[in-house]
């Protein structure tokens, strides 16, 4: 008996833990990781780093099961998320609510006592940009959702310079332009190849207001803009040659999917290369980060 109460207590944490979205919660703290890294020449303490790393996590996991609160209903609606806990009726609505208010309290407190009040104050103000300006007002308003909405996922980096700095110079928001920046044709790219989910469960993705041809070419303006926006590191003299020759394959990925998407009028065989785009954009940013942070070391220990 005592087995099977572990069991089930195993599977409910399980459970739990879903609502947080542990897949895109790892991209975000790594982002924010990334911040803390490249903030300074030297590592920062590794009980600065725990406890920002910690707080961030936790303040984005109850966002994200905020999130998953208030989209239940569309959630349902569409495949790529009917297996959410919440959905399915393996979290009840009253321990979802409990799960965001704790770990988003416990982030914040964390933040707040041994990190600084300015890291808090962003970190909250990302949560309530996410949870209720995206996801409550703007997701079901307006194609721009992920235009305009897109500013709360691109603070990490932010985040991360401001915990170890406490401060945000132009550094750190060259990194929220490209999160930035990366984001719709990241999103438009999903929308394309599950825009009949989307219709089903109400949302004006551009694909459905404006047509796939307008949504195809506004992924490549965006991927060129990306390409430009990603150079500026090496600029300002923030990265050097590893990073330039890095981003410069990376961008060439990214710009031939979205050339190729752009070229296709086929719409089966444009849902196959949006797919493929939206996988390498998740590969893309993960690698560009990457990227920065070996860069940045280099250049620290050549110095």
């Amino acid at each position: 008996m005592r087995t099977l109460a572990l069991t089930r207590s195993h599977a409910q944490l399980t459970e739990l833990l879903k609502l947080g979205k542990p897949r895109v919660i790892a991209l975000i703290v790594f982002c924010a990781v990334v911040g803390m890294l490249l903030a300074t020449p030297q590592l920062p303490s590794i009980a600065l780093l725990l406890a920002a790393t910690a707080g961030i996590g936790l303040v984005a996991s109850g966002a994200a099961a905020f999130n998953c609160l208030i989209e239940v209903e569309r959630d349902g609606n569409m495949r790529r998320t009917q297996q959410r806990p919440l959905v399915k009726g393996s979290v009840k609505h009253g321990d979802a609510l409990l799960y965001a208010l704790i770990t988003t309290a416990v982030g914040l407190w964390l933040l707040g006592a041994f990190v600084n009040m300015l890291t808090m104050w962003l970190t909250l103000a990302t949560f309530f940009g996410y949870a209720v300006i995206y996801t409550r007002l703007l997701k079901a308003a307006t194609p721009q959702n992920i235009v305009i909405g897109g500013a709360s996922g691109a603070m990490p980096p932010i985040l991360g310079w401001a915990a170890v700095t406490g401060s945000v110079p132009p550094e750190a928001m060259v990194l929220f332009l490209i999160i930035y920046t990366w984001t719709p044709p990241h999103f438009w790219a999903l929308a394309i190849y599950r825009r009949d989910e989307y219709a089903k469960a109400g949302l004006p993705m551009l694909p459905i207001t404006h047509g796939l041809a307008f949504t195809r070419l506004s992924i490549l303006l965006y991927a060129a803009i990306l390409a430009a926006v990603t150079a500026l590191p090496v600029a300002l003299g923030m990265s050097g040659w590893l990073y330039g020759i890095s981003v410069a394959v990376l961008n060439a990925g990214f710009l031939s999917r979205a050339f190729k998407l752009w070229q296709e009028e086929g719409e089966a065989e444009g849902d196959v290369i949006a797919r493929e785009l939206f996988k390498y954009s998740i590969k893309y940013l993960a690698y560009l980060f990457a990227a920065l942070l070996l860069d940045h070391w280099l250049m620290v220990l050549v110095a």
